[in-house]
């Protein structure tokens, strides 16, 4: 296990003791700034840079000793941080309402606004949830209402089928869902579904992305033309000019909107076609189970052969996992309600797949308590870097309930926030340094997902500690006159005139979420009726028996819908055409169409609404009195439902591009090449 010891002088007090691995000594919550907003360690130098010791092979693991880190955090504090942080997100939302809307996002230095996405108030659509997480019925129904009247997709833009889906379509579903159930407590009276029926069409208008021959999808499209000709008839890189890269968290973190959307419209081509895109990814991994950056559309090729956790790939592992969220059986116990097992999907394939891919990474990848990057054929090291979108995994790793390794790499990415104030987006493992080009903070939440995940799991104080320093951070470093700038420099700390949507829709919802459960729960998700799933963008997603559902079929406490019924799931060949209008140029206009005969396996059973179901079995709630010892109910069973996978024996290996690397174990030394640079195309943002 690779742990690199590092120190930055004596402790502030004899209370504050060296850690065992990459972390600092606690600095008080003063003390770590300045008024011009630099850090300063503690013989006055600006900048705290880490001194390397030694790169040791131990055995221990990482762990926190007494005093590392300051004070506990007491009942009274976390509801005042509580209560910090829901200021902090008005201070952010209010910004964005007096001086962006409509315009996508807010420049909170010069107090302006900016499309950055496709000009329909993106940061407004992804904060809905939030406002009715925070429980504010008034702000939330007037923004549902806005949104419904104002928000057209018909519109001559090119946008990002990653982060439009992510941001707009998981925005727009999980509000509807909120605002069309009266057991969330916010349902709003006057709401008839448009926000669905503005999903719909979003996703529609986002379909012809998937018309490809290996079924991944474009990064782009537009929303009015759909893919432009040329991109789709043009066989070389010089014709498409590179928008045949796609990214593989670009074509494979969509499972989760498109899926809802199926399961609430009846219409089975979104989630099909979002299937066959993990499938095509999976399906041209390398033979020891890792997959690369970025893949070409059309061939299928791997373009970069970087395999990791972090940039252009970790939303992929996210969504195999989500799609089949299943009971944890750590060692440190959760508590109980955090225990119970529930289904999304239920779909048995997305689970083999996230398996194979864990251990894979956690074979090739880890050098406990980091991860670094790896080529995808033959597991050896080519970048030893910590990058800030890694700092999803721990959380992660808590859902699939491997949460010792989870705790031991928390921490360590932890230590990088400490010394800096923030992580930047790229930390040198060789060098222990900020890796050159990549010192910005553009306010991600990953580390803060991560450590609320902890929490929750262990209830363990610690991560209390960890986000009381993370607000201070962001109070002391990132706000500015009208929200909550990006930093352009974690060592300098210069603030940047940018604010991204997802710094309302999941960094201060997972730090108002930490608190509040801390203070004892008020909120739909701890106290609702349903279970939740977080989508990549934080979005909420009900496991509900109306999106929930095994093996494709339809199942409310034993009553199915037959194939016969009709409810949508009727055929597997659907065309889908783009509604004309008057800008439309017809002979740009496409019909694409999506054979999907062999995309899903069904059981005689359709997903749908039975027919004479009341709203109790609708919802999963059961009125029928029973004696506890002879009756068993079929929710129970569906809850509990458990699945062995077995690989099947006839299946043969892929064949893969002439790569004649010999498979390596991971490297018990890190290298790194100076000078190296790390060239990142179609990145997603999040």
């Amino acid at each position: 296990m690779l742990v690199y010891i590092a120190r930055i002088g004596n402790p502030p007090d004899s209370s504050c003791q060296p850690p065992s691995s990459v972390s600092l000594c606690c600095l008080n919550r003063v003390e770590l700034q300045t008024k011009k907003r630099g850090w300063r360690s503690l013989d006055g130098e600006k900048g705290m840079k880490l001194r390397p010791l030694v790169l040791l092979l131990v055995a221990s693991s990482v762990v926190f000793l007494p005093g590392v880190f300051a004070d506990g955090v007491t009942p009274s504090e976390a509801k005042e941080l509580r209560d910090e942080v829901r200021e902090m997100f008005y201070h952010a939302f209010n910004g964005y309402i007096q001086h962006a809307f409509p315009l996508d996002e807010l420049r909170p230095l010069s107090c302006k606004g900016e499309d950055s996405l496709g000009g329909y108030a993106l940061t407004l659509i992804d904060s809905l949830d939030t406002l009715a997480l925070l429980g504010d019925s008034e702000r939330f129904g007037e923004a549902v209402e806005w949104v419904s009247k104002n928000v057209n997709f018909a519109i001559n833009k090119t946008v990002s089928v990653f982060e439009t889906t992510i941001r707009i379509l998981g925005g727009l579903l999980s509000a509807h869902l909120i605002a069309s159930d009266y057991s969330t407590g916010m349902k709003i009276q006057s709401y008839d579904d448009q926000l669905l029926h503005l999903s719909a069409d979003l996703a529609q208008r986002l379909l012809p992305a998937f018309d490809t021959p290996t079924g991944i999808p474009f990064g782009s499209v537009n929303l009015l033309h759909g893919v432009d000709e040329n991109e789709s008839k043009a066989s070389s890189p010089l014709e498409t000019k590179g928008f045949e890269i796609t990214s593989t968290a670009g074509g494979g973190t969509l499972t989760l909107e498109f899926g809802v959307l199926s399961r609430l419209t009846g219409n089975p081509v979104f989630e099909q076609v979002t299937k066959n895109a993990v499938r095509g990814i999976w399906a041209r991994k390398s033979k020891i189970n890792l997959v690369g950056a970025h893949i070409n559309i059309f061939t299928g090729e791997w373009t970069q052969k970087d395999a990791g956790i972090g940039t252009s790939i970790d939303s992929f592992y996210e969504y195999l996992l989500k799609a089949w969220l299943f009971k944890q059986n750590s060692s440190i116990k959760p508590r109980r309600e955090d225990k119970m097992a529930y289904l999304l999907f239920g779909d048995e394939e997305y689970l083999f797949m996230f398996q194979e891919a864990y251990k894979a990474a956690m074979r090739y990848l880890h050098h406990d308590p980091w991860y670094v990057e790896v080529n995808m054929n033959s597991a050896a090291t080519v970048w030893p870097l910590f990058n800030s979108l890694q700092a999803f995994w721990p959380g992660l790793q808590v859902l699939a309930g491997d949460i010792d390794p989870a705790i031991r790499t928390h921490a360590a990415f932890f230590s990088v926030w400490k010394r800096y104030g923030f992580t930047p987006e790229g930390f040198n493992l060789a060098t222990m340094n900020v890796q050159l080009g990549q010192k910005s903070y553009p306010l991600r939440p990953e580390l803060i997902e991560s450590n609320y995940w902890l929490f929750k799991a262990t209830r363990d104080p610690r991560y209390l500690n960890v986000g009381r320093d993370m607000v201070a951070s962001l109070q002391y470093g990132a706000r500015c006159p009208c929200g909550y700038c990006h930093i352009a420099d974690v060592e300098t700390h210069e603030q940047d005139d940018h604010m991204e949507s997802f710094f309302l829709a999941e960094t201060v919802k997972y730090l108002w979420l930490l608190f509040d459960l801390a203070v004892g729960p008020d909120n739909i998700v701890e106290n609702g009726p349903y279970k939740y799933i977080f989508s990549t963008e934080g979005h909420l997603l009900p496991i509900t028996p109306e999106i929930s559902f095994i093996n494709e079929h339809c199942s409310y406490f034993g009553a199915f819908c037959k194939d016969e019924a009709k409810h949508g799931y009727d055929g597997y060949e659907t065309t889908l055409k783009h509604q004309e209008t008057n800008n439309t140029h017809p002979h740009r206009t496409q019909v694409h169409q999506f054979n999907t005969q062999n995309s899903f396996s069904t059981s005689g059973f359709m997903k749908g609404h039975c027919p004479g179901l009341t709203h109790a079995q609708r919802f999963g709630i059961s009125y029928t009195e029973y004696k506890e010892d002879t009756f068993t109910s079929e929710a129970s069973q569906l809850h509990d439902h458990s699945v062995i996978v077995v690989t099947d024996p006839s299946s043969k290996p892929t064949k893969y591009s002439n790569d004649n690397d010999s498979i390596q174990e991971p490297e018990e030394e890190l290298k790194h090449n100076e000078g190296d640079t790390q060239q990142e195309k179609d990145v997603p943002a999040k």
